[in-house]
């Protein structure tokens, strides 16, 4: 059977990965063009928030996968599961729950670190205006939603492992009909 604690936990760690990458997308840096007084024009950026956002989502959900792997013995290693239909649900959900995490992870760190990226001077007025480096609009959304693909994933990734688990832990039934004993 599942265990409540482990699912609470990685439950936990992916509603946190997901509100933070959700915050993330919200807050992330926007740019305007101001002059200093020599008439260089340069780009002033808002908050950093969303970099440390995005960050903290991705070791949330890093941290989260880490213990569904942890307990669910990476698929592979471990006790040999029974063939059926939950080890083949699990086996799906595995690989699902990896090609998620692996975008969620990417879309999260690519946007944090570009995000934190921000443009310098630029020479001169006659040049036009610079252009302020800023992150696309739905990076972090597209991390959020990969995110909670790999919560959904993971989730049934660990309870198929455990029904099949639990499956192959439970003796075959014993089938009537002719013994291969000696005759008295």
């Amino acid at each position: 059977m599942a265990s409540i604690i482990v699912i609470l936990i990685v439950l936990v760690f992916d509603v946190l990965a997901f509100v933070l990458a959700i915050g993330a997308e919200r807050r992330r840096s926007s740019a305007y063009v101001n002059v200093d007084l020599s008439g260089r024009p340069y780009c002033v950026y808002s908050s950093d928030a969303s970099t440390a956002y995005g960050i903290s989502a991705m070791l949330l959900l890093l941290a989260g996968q880490a213990v569904i792997m942890i307990v669910g013995r990476c698929f592979c290693c471990g006790r040999a599961l029974s063939p059926g239909r939950w080890r083949a649900y699990s086996g799906v959900c595995f690989i699902l729950c990896w090609i998620t995490f692996v975008i969620a992870e990417l879309c999260l760190l690519a946007g944090s670190v570009r995000n934190a990226y921000h443009t310098k001077y630029i020479s001169s007025l006659r040049e036009g205006p610079p252009s302020c480096a800023m992150l696309r609009k739905g990076v972090f959304a597209a991390g959020a939603a990969f995110t909670f693909r790999t919560a959904l994933f993971s989730e049934l990734h660990y309870v198929f492992y455990a029904k099949a688990r639990d499956v192959a832990s439970t003796p075959p039934p014993i089938i009537g009909g002719i013994g291969m004993t000696r005759m008295p």
